[in-house]
């Protein structure tokens, strides 16, 4: 299993945890951004840079991740992609996108760009915070642990 990280937009505490969980569970972790991204020093954390572009970072983890892989993504459409190949997608608030949940949030997605391009302002995602850290935290555990159980 490799965790790939669309970084350009993580929060840095979710960064934080990642790392963490990089050197205690000893599993590699890539980030992928279209900036140049200081990681701490590790065998088990990288940072890749991708051209600027729309969805070049997207396009990047599609093409790397694997079956079993987990990606850390907000980005609906990303997670669908990676779901399709296979692949885990969490979202940095905690929640584990999944094949029966991926076309709703889609929906929801394309309804709501849709109402933004109207000119209906639908405000934005709320603040992160403590509570969702704590939720990202406890389903990467809950992923991480599965996983060495399964070995």
């Amino acid at each position: 299993m490799q965790i790939w990280v669309d970084a350009d937009a993580c929060p840095a505490v979710i960064k934080d945890i990642l790392y963490r969980a990089a050197e205690r569970w000893q599993i590699p972790v890539t980030l992928v951004a279209n900036q140049m991204l200081s990681t701490p020093p590790s065998r088990f954390i990288k940072a890749r840079q991708v051209p600027r572009g729309f969805d070049v970072a997207d396009a990047f983890i599609v093409k790397q991740a694997a079956p079993q892989d987990l990606v850390v993504t907000a980005d609906i459409p990303l997670a669908a992609d990676v779901l399709a190949k296979g692949a885990l997608a969490l979202n940095p608030r905690g929640e584990l996108y999944s094949a029966e949940t991926i076309r709703e949030r889609l929906a929801i997605r394309d309804m709501m760009e849709e109402l933004r391009a109207s000119g209906v302002d639908t405000g934005g995602p709320k603040a992160f915070s403590p509570a969702d850290r704590k939720a990202f935290a406890n389903q990467l555990d809950r992923l991480l642990s599965k996983r060495a159980q399964a070995k």
